[in-house]
């Protein structure tokens, strides 16, 4: 059997990363550990959480640095609540991401960048690929009633995950692809199906803590388990339905 190492060093790989909540934590431990190893994406893709890790790393915001930033989050240096459509106006959110990102075009990104968003008026996944990043993976992570949706060239647009959660809308069909899926946590959200693609490679890590804003020790918990769940799966043996388990 193929481990997820040997697969991951025969070719050129692409990174998506699933929406869920403040799953960005335990995307930036699985990716730290990759990193860690040697492997780096050809090109990253996401929705909501995986978009905001994938288009941190694409702008040159390695793994260990994002962790620092995420370890010492705050609620109150995201928490601006605002009248409108949605709690927060997102604009705490907005600084913070223009502070930390080296750059802020998709187009300068040091490997090609998707991220999904859900285009409000035409009820649809838009794939941003070029534009203001922080602005698409603001509109990506625009969770409905929690954000204002988030405008970018006159339309408005909330949360990449509400059509396409796995965050893989933006990969063509057929290109080789590991995929990090988030299991929904969410107590009123049933479990969604892992999607199966040809070339695609899914790791799941089983178990991670929930996080959210009132939840953010979790959150510190669920990256440093993720980052020591990516570096056992490694040797991990990759599964006749191309899915890679490990516990937390």
């Amino acid at each position: 059997m193929t481990t997820l190492r040997a697969w991951l060093v025969e070719r050129p790989f692409g990174l998506a990363m699933s929406s869920g909540f403040f799953g960005f934590f335990a995307h930036t431990g699985m990716l730290a550990a990759l990193t860690a190893d040697g492997h780096r994406p050809a090109h990253v893709a996401g929705s909501s959480a995986g978009a905001l890790v994938g288009g941190a790393w694409a702008a040159g915001v390695e793994p260990d640095a994002l962790g620092a930033v995420l370890r010492g989050l705050s609620r109150d240096a995201f928490w601006d609540p605002r009248l409108g459509a949605g709690l927060l106006a997102g604009q705490k959110f907005d600084a913070i991401l223009r502070r930390i990102l080296p750059t802020h075009a998709l187009e300068a990104c040091r490997v090609p960048t998707r991220i999904s968003v859900f285009d409000i008026a035409a009820r649809r996944t838009e794939i941003m690929e070029r534009g203001d990043l922080v602005d698409a993976i603001r509109a990506s992570c625009c969770v409905p009633v929690m954000f204002h949706p988030v405008r970018i060239g006159g339309r408005a647009y909330w949360d990449g995950g509400i059509l396409d959660r796995p965050g893989i809308a933006g990969v063509p069909v057929g290109e080789r692809l590991l995929f990090h899926h988030l299991a929904s946590k969410s107590p009123w959200r049933a479990s969604l199906p892992i999607p199966r693609r040809a070339g695609m490679v899914t790791l799941v890590i089983e178990d991670l803590p929930r996080s959210g804003p009132w939840q953010l020790p979790a959150g510190r918990q669920a990256l440093e388990l993720a980052r020591a769940a990516t570096a056992r799966a490694l040797d991990t043996a990759i599964g006749d339905d191309g899915i890679v388990r490990v516990a937390a």
